[in-house]
């Protein structure tokens, strides 16, 4: 059985979020994004000239059409095919096979691993070790990073990855199961790892990045509404902040829709994310979001892993609700 009815999809969706609490993202090598990862590697390797400027920019982008496209089909019909084999010998071991599918292309837990793993280093003074960690989870250089600055960087990672690692994963699952999940997955991964707009990746990596950006358009705002409501149970957030800071800044950082959910974070924390970046040595200014009103402190790493968290359980309570009316 390989489509769903409402209830059924509702409850997958609610059972993976809980595996993914409980499992969370392990490192295993046959776990798919890293088999993702791989096939990406593989591709640009064969893909890739291996003498720079041989090849036009459009010739280029063509070959980033190539392996967006090869990529993002590999991992839904493989995905298809398992769960299908999956479904010949008990529905209920499809239906299985999809719920931990799904459970893959979320990382709440995943998240707040990586997140803590720089809170912890920064409460007891190490700041190396913080700035290290920081570096596993962030583009922009952490060598120089101050205890401000390296909480910066894990709490804008917790609030754009609540679109990339939750809520999208969720809506295209909603939409086609696992399958799409992991279509969905593909697409991040390739932005994640060729989505640049560096030297190599410009025109290479360009389809990649424009497939994301239309893939996360609707999940992205989404996840405003969705963080907008989580701040309203969580202490000392503002929902009305997360509003006003959406319509303010979101529309100031370079992605259209990274600045929705850091937009909201800034605002429900009330303090101010964004500033100045360094990359491979060269001071890049980011946009702005939110305002200052308190300076931002490693505490508030903790604060936006909360929010994540009950952005996760609003979409757990809302798939249990709709399978028990629905089914």
């Amino acid at each position: 059985m390989l489509f769903y009815s409402l209830p059924e999809i509702s409850l997958m969706i609610a059972l993976a979020i809980a595996v993914d609490w409980l499992v969370g993202d392990p490192k295993w090598p046959t776990h798919p994004v890293i088999l993702i990862g791989r096939l990406i590697k593989r591709l640009e390797g064969r893909l890739y000239p291996e003498t720079d400027g041989v090849l036009s920019a459009g010739a280029m982008r063509l070959r980033g059409v190539a392996l967006t496209v090869c990529t993002v089909i590999a991992a839904g019909a493989a995905t298809m095919a398992v769960v299908w084999a999956a479904a010949l010998i008990h529905p209920w071991l499809g239906f299985a096979v999809n719920v931990w599918f799904v459970s893959t292309t979320i990382a709440v837990k995943g998240l707040k691993d990586a997140a803590m793993l720089v809170y912890r280093p920064l409460k007891r003074g190490d700041l190396a070790e913080a700035r290290k960690y920081a570096g596993y989870i962030v583009g922009r250089d952490t060598d120089r990073l101050d205890e401000r600055e390296a909480s910066r960087a894990a709490i804008e990672t917790v609030a754009e990855n609540t679109t990339d690692a939750l809520v999208a994963p969720l809506v295209f699952a909603l939409l086609g199961g696992a399958p799409l999940a992991m279509l969905y997955r593909a697409a991040n991964t390739l932005d994640s790892m060729v989505g640049y707009r560096n030297e190599r990746y410009l025109h290479f990596g360009w389809a990649s990045a424009r497939l994301d950006d239309i893939l996360n358009y609707a999940p992205a705002r989404l996840t405003g509404l969705l963080m907008i409501a989580a701040a309203v149970s969580l202490r000392g957030l503002s929902p009305v902040r997360a509003l006003r800071a959406i319509v303010v800044f979101a529309r100031l950082h370079p992605s259209p829709n990274s600045g929705i959910p850091e937009a909201a974070a800034a605002g429900a924390l009330g303090i101010e994310l964004g500033g100045v970046n360094s990359y491979f040595g060269v001071r890049s200014e980011r946009a702005r979001m939110g305002w200052p009103l308190r300076s931002l402190e490693t505490e508030d790493i903790v604060k936006t892993v909360r929010l994540l968290y009950a952005v996760s359980m609003l979409l757990f309570v809302w798939g249990l609700t709709t399978w028990w009316i629905t089914r």
